[in-house]
């Protein structure tokens, strides 16, 4: 069991240094870039349509250019919707109001939580172990003394 939680903290710690490293506010402002980016893109479409027999291949290229990266954008606006939320919802496990409490913060706060938790649980599998030994040894020692005590019985008898 002990491997199982190891990884899960790992993993844990692992993500998010990986979100922590990612700004929400950066990242909206990318994904505005890249949408003005399709629309210069469509405008040139637009302006090429008249050009009439020369522009043929780059219009059909270009079209489904178009194609594919409307689909990628309305693909990663929405998982940058979801992030959102469950950087909200993280916020609000947390006892934090999303609306005062920064991405950054949050991930910030898990990752202290995740420390911690680890560093208990490694305090805890060490407790386990002393007690485990502690045990053995005072096996042992009552083991030994029945045995002496059977020594000692056999030689009054």
């Amino acid at each position: 069991m002990l491997l199982g939680w190891d990884y899960v903290t790992k993993m844990c710690i692992d993500w998010t240094f990986y979100f922590f490293q990612i700004q929400l506010k950066s990242l909206a402002e990318e994904i505005q870039a890249i949408i003005k980016g399709l629309e210069k893109v469509k405008q040139e479409f637009v302006a090429s349509e008249n050009d009439g027999r020369v522009s043929e291949v780059f219009l059909k290229t270009l079209k489904e250019f178009i194609t594919v990266v409307e689909s990628e954008v309305a693909s990663l606006t929405n998982l940058y919707s979801v992030v959102g939320r469950n950087a909200d919802a993280l916020a609000l496990y947390f006892g934090e109001d999303p609306a005062r409490c920064p991405f950054e913060q949050v991930t910030t706060t898990l990752l202290n939580f995740i420390r911690l938790f680890r560093k208990a649980h490694e305090e805890n599998c060490k407790q386990a172990e002393l007690e485990r030994k502690k045990a053995e040894k005072e096996a042992e020692i009552e083991k030994a003394k029945g045995i002496n005590l059977t020594k000692k019985s056999a030689k009054d008898s």
